[in-house]
């Protein structure tokens, strides 16, 4: 018999359930464990979440917000142990052109559309089709993506002058913020 998350989320509450379960789970040890995951994953989300952000043209705040929803309603309603769920770079580039054309107040309705599309995926087990992409499609995709992400970032390197009109960054700042740069990539390297 097939539960619903919600239902299974309900189940595992109930005092009944955990009566005759192994309650090292309930330790201190898997706690300090469960607690030290939770905020490295949270760690490692809120740069992820504002770089998204500015990717997709609203304010940092939105990425934020909407990282803490994501990873809530993971927690409470995910399937699976291991699922890791944030931002991801192919959303970020596809919202651009929404923000610009219909502003931030669509993105909500988008993205409450895009959770009932993979809900409605994951009842039917749709998932499945996925391995009929061949595998130069994806690094494809990926490499292209990439690519769209690198180029949003570049926006990063104008500055607005008295006039309003936005051009290039030069001398100091530009070579603060090129250091900026290696130095987040020499730390990703080593």
């Amino acid at each position: 018999m097939i539960k619903s998350t919600f239902a299974a989320f309900a189940d595992r509450l109930s005092i009944a359930e955990w009566k005759g379960r192994d309650r090292s789970i309930l330790s201190p040890s898997v706690l300090k464990t469960e607690i030290l995951s939770g905020l490295t994953v949270a760690l490692a989300l809120v740069p992820e979440a504002v770089a998204f952000a500015f990717v997709a043209g609203v304010h940092p705040l939105v990425g934020l917000y909407a990282a803490f929803i994501v990873g809530l309603i993971t927690a409470l309603f995910g399937g699976r142990p291991g699922m890791i769920s944030g931002a991801t770079g192919a959303l970020a580039v596809v919202m651009v052109s929404l923000v610009a054309l219909h502003g931030v107040e669509y993105l909500f309705a988008t993205v409450v559309l895009m959770g009932i599309l993979q809900i409605l995926a994951g009842i039917f087990r749709l998932g499945k089709f996925i391995r009929l992409v061949p595998h130069p499609v994806m690094l494809g995709f990926v490499n292209g993506l990439a690519i769209v992400i690198f180029l949003a970032q570049l926006t990063q390197f104008q500055v607005t002058d008295a006039e309003g009109v936005r051009t290039w960054m030069s001398g100091l700042p530009l070579a603060m913020m090129l250091g900026l740069v290696a130095l987040t990539m020499a730390i990703i390297w080593v």
